[in-house]
């Protein structure tokens, strides 16, 4: 196999006029924030200290009249519903505004739709069904900014106020407020807040309006902090901050449910970072919606009960290796398929009736690992069939549908990931209409990953020192990576396939010093018999613990045959 498997965007050399413009700042940090953007002191401080982004929520276009109507139905004692979603943004914003409501003395019921029997976002069945529970007055979160007929039948007898971050179609839905910074008209700052922050920035909106005696919004931000790192939205402004209060909430006064979280996933108290949640937390919380019912993770996230919570954290742990086991089967399937049917096109569609609805969108994104290509996989059902869409970054997979949305019934999502149901009788056509789109906009592009070196770092300068100032980055996600450090001339002294079915690599590696460095490379297990006995790699950093004993160990990207610099 020939190596390095990406490309590198190497480093240019720092010019000495940036260090002496952060002169109070070490080299490899002036590094980092030079790579994110960051021109001047007061922004370097602002950035490290995450004291920028956060704005009032006043500002958000619709969010005063949904506090105002939201607050007149408290009054009034109308039932309240808040309709959520079904992945760990839409849970831990059910979670999230319900929380807040009952604070506020509403009497506010959640509703969360079955992956399966419903699908995603607003059914008339189901708003049919809460008007017959007597509710009046429905709240979206993470959902309903495409649904403008569910929203107009609704309307004969219910009032909706629609709160979601994803990007809004031409029409907005006619519900009685709409909150949403992607809308036109929306002045808010800010455009890429997660729908529980969006759903945070209603609550302080009504905190600020009626403070309750028991509940201040800093309690809330535990829930943010879960929810925006889940669902993979920029880490960059805003949401960089809340999610850095939240981790600190976490690591600090964790509610019930998610120590019970943390005690199944093996996370002690303290190490909680963007990782942990992106790895560990984050996929149990899906768990439950992907393969059972969306309401077990709710419950947790809701419960005080320390027995309760244990033994609902038990079952989500349960139900993620579940998960994993029927994630590997349903990849290995979708893999087979297209490696069938056509592994060059520019995009890979699979499809299967026994492709389970939960598990597509995991699917597709092993697919987007494996092949690099905007990845596609559908459940197909007897009358209409349900995709789930992973994309790469030189290809918008949602402004791709929305070129097919005379094939579809509904869709929407990001430019990286979306979802879509579709007439089974309109899936071939769909299927190569999307390949054509794929291929006219992909033709001139070397389809390989990406790497984006933020430094070189040798191996014999790595220190806790080193490790420290790479942690002033944190919380690290979308648009603001995990740092990545560029040794070169590396002797690779032993190296060794382990895990389940040898997939992964363990390396030890020794610096000038003679120094032997401890390195993983997961999922890279079959290019064993390919590595150098000298190596350029790009690694980050982090502190394994085993047997009580903490050391720092190297996490490889990449690799390559050691070259000259």
């Amino acid at each position: 196999m020939s190596l390095p498997l990406m490309r590198w965007i190497e480093p240019d050399p720092t010019d000495e006029r940036d260090l002496t413009r952060f002169a109070s700042l070490r080299p490899l940090t002036v590094r980092l924030l030079l790579r994110r953007g960051i021109q001047d002191l007061g922004q370097a401080y602002d950035f490290l200290s995450c004291r920028a982004g956060e704005d009032d929520p006043a500002r958000l276009k619709g969010l005063p009249r949904a506090v105002e109507r939201i607050r007149q139905a408290i009054r009034r004692g109308e039932k309240i519903a808040v309709y959520g979603d079904f992945d760990a943004d839409g849970v831990t914003a059910t979670a999230l505004l319900t929380e807040t409501l009952d604070a506020l003395g509403a009497n506010v019921i959640p509703y969360i739709p079955d992956r399966v029997d419903e699908g995603y976002g607003l059914n008339i069945p189901a708003l049919r069904e809460l008007w017959k529970q007597k509710v009046r007055l429905v709240v979206t979160v993470d959902c309903g900014i495409r649904s403008i007929e569910e929203v107009r039948e609704a309307n004969r007898g219910l009032q909706l106020i629609v709160t979601d971050h994803h990007r809004p179609a031409e029409e907005i839905p006619p519900a009685l407020a709409v909150v949403n910074p992607k809308q036109p008209g929306c002045d808010y700052p800010f455009k890429e807040l997660s729908g529980v922050g969006l759903a945070y920035k209603l609550s302080q909106g009504l905190l600020r309006a009626s403070p309750p005696a028991g509940l201040q919004e800093e309690a809330l931000l535990d829930l943010v902090a879960l929810g925006t790192v889940a669902d993979l939205v920029p880490l960059v402004g805003e949401n960089r901050a809340l999610v850095r209060r939240g981790l600190d909430r976490i690591n600090n006064a964790a509610r019930p449910g998610i120590e019970a979280l943390m005690a199944d996933a093996g996370v002690r108290r303290g190490a909680v970072d963007s990782t942990a949640i992106g790895f560990l937390l984050g996929p149990r919380l899906n768990a439950a919606g992907r393969i059972d019912d969306a309401m077990i993770a709710y419950r947790l996230l809701r419960s005080s009960e320390p027995l309760e919570t244990q033994e609902l954290g038990k079952q989500l742990g349960d139900l993620n290796r579940q998960r994993r086991q029927i994630t590997e089967e349903t990849f290995a399937a979708a893999e087979a398929q297209i490696l069938d049917r056509d592994p060059d096109a520019f995009l890979l569609l699979a499809d299967d009736p026994g492709f389970p609805p939960g598990i597509v969108g995991l699917a597709a994104s092993r697919l987007v690992e494996a092949h690099y290509r905007p990845s596609i996989v559908v459940h197909r059902g007897d009358r209409e069939s349900r995709g789930s869409c992973r994309s790469i970054p030189e290809f918008d997979i949602t402004e791709a549908l929305d070129c097919c949305r005379d094939l579809l019934i509904r869709h929407g999502g990001h430019a990286m990931a979306a979802g879509f149901t579709v007439a089974t009788a309109n899936l071939d056509a769909l299927r190569a209409r999307l390949v054509e789109i794929a291929a006219t906009r992909l033709a001139s592009t070397e389809l390989k990953p990406v790497l984006e070196i933020d430094a070189e770092l040798a191996l014999d300068r790595v220190d806790e020192t080193a490790y420290a100032l790479l942690r002033q980055v944190q919380p690290c996600g979308m648009q603001n990576p995990e740092p990545l450090l560029l040794a070169r001339d590396v002797e690779v002294r032993e190296r060794w396939a382990m895990g389940n079915e040898q997939k992964h690599l363990k390396l030890i590696l020794r610096d000038r010093r003679g120094i032997a460095w401890p390195a993983m490379f997961f999922r890279h297990g079959h290019i064993l018999d390919d590595l150098p006995d000298r190596a350029d790699v790009v690694y980050s950093l982090e502190y394994n613990e085993w047997n009580g004993e903490k050391r720092l160990r190297l996490l490889l990207h990449d690799l390559r045959p050691a070259r000259p610099s």
